[in-house]
C-alpha cells in the first residue's frame, strides 16, 4: 500500500466534492430561470455600459456554436460527450484523497458546469445563455454559469499542473 492509498483510506476519497458540482447546476438552473423569465431573446439589457449586458440567446452546438447549424442530432451527441466526460471525472474524483482540492474543485466544477448544460440539451433541446460580455461592438459568444464553470475548473486544472497532487502524494 503506498502513501496516496493509506490517506485516502484514512481521509476518504473526493466524492464529497460533488456537492460543488450540485451547487453549480443549481446556480446555473436558477440563473437560467430567471433569464428565461425576465430577458427577451436576443434584446440585450445594459448591466454595465460597453462591457457587460443580459442577453438571452439559445445555443444547440457546443462552445462558440460549433455544430449548431446541425438538424439535432449534436444535441445526442454532446448530451453523450456530457455524460462520459462526467463519468470519467467522477471516477477519477472517487481515485483522489479527499483533501486534494486543487484536483478535485477543478474537476466538480467540470462535472457540474457539463451536467448543467446537460439538463437544458435534455429539457429543452438547446443551452440557454444570457452573459454577454462584450468591449465595445466586439463580443465574446454569450455564456452561463455552467460555462464558466466549465472553464475555471479547465483553467485551475492548468494551473495547478493537471494530476500534479497524485504524483506529490506518492512522492512527498
Amino acid at each position: 500500500m503506498d502513501g496516496r492509498e493509506t490517506t485516502m483510506n484514512r481521509n476518504g476519497n473526493a466524492l464529497p466534492w460533488l456537492l460543488l458540482s450540485a451547487v453549480v447546476i443549481a446556480l446555473d438552473q436558477w440563473t437560467k430561470h430567471l433569464a428565461l423569465a425576465n430577458l427577451q431573446p436576443f434584446e440585450p439589457h445594459v448591466v454595465i455600459a460597453g462591457l457587460l449586458d443580459w442577453t438571452l440567446a439559445f445555443n444547440s452546438g457546443a462552445a462558440f456554436s460549433f455544430l449548431a447549424g446541425g438538424d439535432g442530432w449534436q444535441r445526442w451527441l454532446f448530451a453523450a460527450l456530457a455524460i462520459g466526460v462526467s463519468t470519467v471525472l467522477a471516477v477519477w474524483l472517487a481515485r483522489l484523497a479527499r483533501g486534494d482540492w486543487r484536483n478535485a474543485a477543478p474537476l466538480a466544477l467540470i462535472i457540474g458546469g457539463a451536467l448543467g448544460n446537460l439538463v437544458d440539451r435534455l429539457r429543452l433541446g438547446h443551452v440557454v445563455d444570457f452573459i454577454d460580455v462584450h468591449l465595445g461592438s466586439a463580443h465574446w459568444p454569450a455564456f452561463n454559469i455552467a460555462d464558466s464553470a466549465i472553464s475555471v475548473g479547465a483553467v485551475m486544472l492548468i494551473a495547478f499542473g493537471l494530476g500534479s497532487g497524485q504524483r506529490r502524494g506518492k512522492h512527498g
